[in-house]
């Protein structure tokens, strides 16, 4: 008989957790009840008794209650999921159903559970039992653990052994839900939520929920460098966050809704873990009422819809905050459709969606007590403060720039005393400094009021990780041909040189060679081939990203000669100045619902969907799973994009796909820089800008005496342009005003603006009429740039890589390192090293050789048109090359004492836009081999097999790069070097 078991490990671990927070322990064989039997009906009636004074009264009411509970119990024999039957309980169980109960037979709320004062336990009775039998007919089972409250199961879990390794959670949860919800659903009608263990994790779920959405309980780490718990210690910490009584009763209240699926069935859905901490971390900072904002990041895909469901729900629920307004800000209308959606598929009470800003006026004047969810811009031209009320509660959904201007501004001033919580699904860097500014507190570490974070949603399963596969197409521009086309086009027209240099400059934009037709045609072809080969067979759809509007007709157009036309489809939005048949592709929001439903149908032809824009924000596909990314994106917007790809879609989907054609990946790597020491230096400096503002107005105001700022139309602006008509007056005040600008950018959305804002206009308004414009530029480019651009098309190739890609796999490891970054060596040092390297071998032409192969590696790799293992690959070659001359001349390297040779030439050639991902393999290399290399290791078998392992697994399993090529290069520069 083994020492550890199911029973004395795991089960009576989590029944003696439960029962230190004062809940008794009663064994199953104990409890007073028939076996055919899910309540403990005596306890039940007492409970009754106890929280309802007209049953305390007659308490034979009692038994019309328990006859309702059992009608519904016995309706779920008949359900293949108790779903239907477990929400109507539930009525039941949260007060809001009524029997006539009352004088000259008034309905009265019936009460099972006292809610005010959860933790009384003479209000609720709380037990805690082990191996409860429930029979059903024939059928028999029996379930480890259960919760009761007042006689009513609210929690099964079920334990399996922590020795067998054949044993996990997962058969717990199968357990539950494949056997114990089909053959005795009656038993779970009541229940909240079920929970399984292998005394390793701790997973739970709900009525229906598939095992691969049953989600982790993990508290908030004290500090981000203490480790993660694991073992019985991570099951302790997940049942003393889920299982103690007020936790349970607060997931029953506020953190369980209904939906209906996609078909039509009814699903129960209940909070993860980070929506109830953040949810309950917003609630407490408003009921302190001392600290009235804050910023929540949680990762796209992580559910931070329906964390404003759950804290709307408990918002409204809470007595001592007098029924308040919520107000849902969105900066995209399809965020508004999707979440609007969200909040209507949880048949939310009290919601509203405006429609106009004049309906948005109307309801904050009347003090609306309601959700109301609306879109940043229509605070735009607010007539002012509109609702001073303090029990009003914004939510700002993805809190970036659009509520740092004027429609930020607007909207804290309609609202002056309101709660400001901002969210976002993207990591916010020092570019988006505001957002901390205007949703952070410097009392949150971090700046952040509540973080989960893409390791973290990946690491729990609520999002999967996402691969970059690298297809980078290589641009040839045939420049002798252009050149004298170009000459040719230009003696035609007559133009100097000012107009050829602004013709030429326009035309060989990225943007030109990017919307090349033959390039767009060699794309499209490759996408075909990549969906048809690693994307359809799977069951799985597609979305392309191109660079604009006409670029996704022409994407459609090369589609169409290879697919089924009905196989794809644009989306995109609508615009005064398209073309008339671009209608058709601009769907208005019912049509835009009917485009997602297909594509999120596996068995309608509705393939790939063509954007540019829309659908990069509020677009839930889990059938998505790769992105052909074929346009430049920056930052948030970058990852905004990408996260598409990342939701969960049982069975067979692992991870989400970015096919890269424009290489991409190290801008992702950059948005994942996050400078958190400066936060609080955001959050803090901003007073001091502010009273910088209006003495800066004042100075550029002083450009202007005498003028009569009162006079509208040209009277007016003829006398401010003559008060500064010189060019020295008018490069002063131009400067002047590109100070203020700057201030005022920074301090918005602050209402001190309001108070300057007239003489920010007027002066904004000089500078407009006075700041000169590239007029012949404009004019020469819209007489030959089409042709310009024709000529430059047709002397432009494509090539694409080979099939065998290489591929970049972003999972928490990597986006750990891509985070932490690391501190840029100083530049004149690099160059100061290098040029002694080379300088103390001037005569030998092996090192005149090395030199050049150094600046060609420099400048091959300054654009974006190149891989990062193309890099690493002739990188580790270099450095290998260098090492081997240096021994051939019989000198010691400098390396020898401390530095290795990839190390400093890495140093030497990277610049801002050198991929992070090598830097941290320069680095993990060198470490890694000096930890395991011993004195002559290169001619013993076990020296080699050492260093292979310690490579290969740097190498492929820390940093995902399974190019052998790659690897083999970096063993001859370790045999060469170490």
């Amino acid at each position: 008989m083994t020492q550890f078991d199911e029973a004395n490990s795991v089960r009576d671990f989590i029944r003696d957790l439960v029962r230190t927070t004062h809940v008794p322990f009663i064994p199953g064989n104990g409890l007073s009840r028939r076996l055919d039997e899910v309540m403990l009906e005596g306890r039940v009636k007492e409970a009754l008794v106890r929280l309802n004074p007209e049953i305390a009264a007659a308490p034979d009411k009692a038994d019309e209650v328990l006859y309702n509970l059992r009608a519904i119990l016995i309706a779920a024999r008949t359900s293949s999921h108790p779903v239907v039957a477990n929400e109507e309980f539930m009525q039941w169980l949260t007060g809001k159903k009524s029997m006539p109960f009352g004088p000259n037979g008034e309905h009265t709320t019936v009460r099972l559970i006292n809610f005010d004062h959860p933790e009384n336990d003479a209000s609720n009775e709380w037990l805690i039992s082990t191996e409860v039998t429930y029979k059903q007919g024939r059928v028999e089972k029996r379930f480890d653990l259960v919760l009761w409250c007042n006689g009513i199961p609210l929690v099964v879990g079920e334990a399996k052994t922590p020795v067998r390794p054949a044993y996990t959670w997962v058969d717990g949860a199968a357990q539950i839900h494949d056997d114990y919800e089909q053959y005795v659903p009656q038993f779970f009608v009541p229940n909240v939520f079920s929970f399984a263990t292998e005394g390793k994790d701790f997973r739970y779920g709900t009525v229906g929920m598939p095992i691969e959405l049953w989600g982790p309980w993990r508290e908030e780490e004290a500090t981000p460098d203490e480790p993660a718990r694991f073992g019985l210690s991570a099951v302790q910490e997940a049942v003393e966050g889920v299982l103690k009584p007020t936790a349970v009763l607060d997931f029953l209240r506020f953190f369980t809704i209904y939906a209906t699926d996609k078909k039509h069935r009814k699903i129960k859905v209940i909070a993860r873990f980070q929506q109830f901490q953040a949810t309950n971390l917003i609630v407490d900072r408003v009921m302190l009422g001392k600290i009235k904002q804050g910023l929540i990041w949680h990762f796209q895909g992580s559910g931070k819809s329906l964390l404003m469901v759950f804290t709307a729900l408990k918002l409204r629920a809470i007595a001592g905050l007098s029924n308040p307004t919520i107000l849902i800000v969105v900066d995209r209308i399809d965020l508004d459709t999707q979440i609007t959606g969200t909040f209507n598929a949880s048949d939310i009470p009290g919601l509203v969606s405006t429609d106009s800003r004049a309906e948005l006026v109307e309801l904050l004047s009347v003090g609306a007590r309601k959700i109301i969810i609306t879109t940043i811009h229509k605070f735009g031209e607010m007539p002012g403060v509109l609702d001073v009320r303090d029990n009003i509660i914004v939510m700002v959904d993805e809190a970036h720039r659009t509520q740092e201007g004027d429609y930020g501004r607007r909207m804290r001033e309609a609202l002056p005393n309101a709660y400001l919580f901002g969210l976002t699904g993207t990591p916010i860097n020092r570019r988006d400094r505001n957002t901390f500014k205007w949703f952070g507190s410097e009392k949150d570490e971090g700046g952040y009021l509540s973080r989960y974070s893409m390791q973290d949603s990946i690491r729990d399963g609520a999002t999967l990780p996402l691969h970059f596969e690298p297809r980078l197409s290589e641009i040839h521009v045939d420049e002798e041909a252009i050149n004298a086309a170009f000459d040719e086009l230009a003696d035609v027209h007559d133009l100097d040189e000012t107009a050829k240099t602004t013709l030429s400059q326009k035309a060989a934009s990225i943007e030109a060679l990017i919307k090349a037709p033959n390039r767009i045609r060699q794309i499209a072809a490759d996408i075909v081939g990549h969906f048809r080969t690693k994307v359809e067979p799977q069951g799985f759809k597609a979305q392309v990203v191109v660079y604009d509007k006409a670029s996704c007709i022409a994407y459609k157009s090369e589609l169409d000669k290879m697919l089924d036309p009905d196989a794809s489809t644009i989306v995109m939005s609508k615009s005064r100045t398209d073309p008339a048949e671009w209608a058709r592709w601009t769907p208005n929001a019912t049509e835009l619902e009917e485009v997602v439903a297909r594509f999120n149908d596996p068995t309608h032809p509705l393939k790939i969907i063509i954007v540019t824009a829309k659908l990069l924000t509020g677009f839930d596909a889990p059938i998505l799973y790769a992105q052909y990314l074929d346009k430049p994106l920056k930052e948030h917007t970058l990852l905004q994009a990408i996260t598409r790809t990342n939701r969960v879609y049982p069975p067979n989907k692992t991870h989400g796909l970015i096919v890269d054609y424009l290489g991409v990946f190290d801008d992702v790597a950059k948005a994942f820089k996050f400078d958190s020491a400066s936060v609080h230096k955001i959050i803090s400096n901003i007073e001091e800008l502010k009273n910088q503002l209006g003495p800066a107005i004042e100075a550029t105001l002083s450009f202007f005496p005498g003028v009569d700022r009162t006079v509208i139309g040209y009277e007016g602006l003829i006398q401010a342009q003559t008060a500064i008509a010189d060019n020295a007056k008018k490069d002063a005040f131009g400067l002047a005003y590109s100070v203020v600008t700057q201030l005022w950018e920074a301090i918005s959305p602050d209402p001190i603006l309001s108070r300057f804002e007239h003489d920010y206009r007027w002066l904004t308004d000089v500078y407009e009429s006075v700041r000169p414009s590239d007029i012949t530029g404009r004019l020469v480019w819209h007489a030959l740039g089409a042709k310009t651009i024709d000529l430059i098309n047709q002397h432009v190739t494509v090539e694409l890589p080979d099939a065998g890609t290489e591929r970049i796999i972003l999972d928490p490891q990597t986006i750990e390192d891509l985070m932490l970054g690391k501190k840029k060596a100083d530049l004149k040092e690099i160059e100061k090293q290098i040029s002694a390297r080379i300088a103390r071998h001037l005569t030998s032409p092996t090192f005149v050789q090395l030199g050049k192969r150094l600046n060609v590696l420099r400048e091959k790799y300054a654009g974006i048109q190149q891989s990062s293992l193309d890099f690493l690959r002739e990188l580790l070659e270099l450095a290998r090359d260098t090492v081997a001359a240096e021994k051939a001349v019989h000198e010691v390297p400098r390396e020898e004492r401390g530095k290795a040779a990839l190390t400093e030439l890495f140093e030497s050639l990277r610049t801002k836009e050198t991929p992070v991902i090598v830097e941290n393999v320069v680095n993990r290399i060198d470490e890694v081999v000096r930890a395991v290399r011993f004195e002559g290791w290169q001619s013993t078998i076990r020296g080699d097999q050492e260093v292979r392992k310690a490579l290969r697994s740097t190498l492929y399993l820390q940093f995902k790069i399974r190019d052998n090529d790659v690897f083999e290069k970096a063993l001859e520069y370790v045999r060469e070097y170490y």
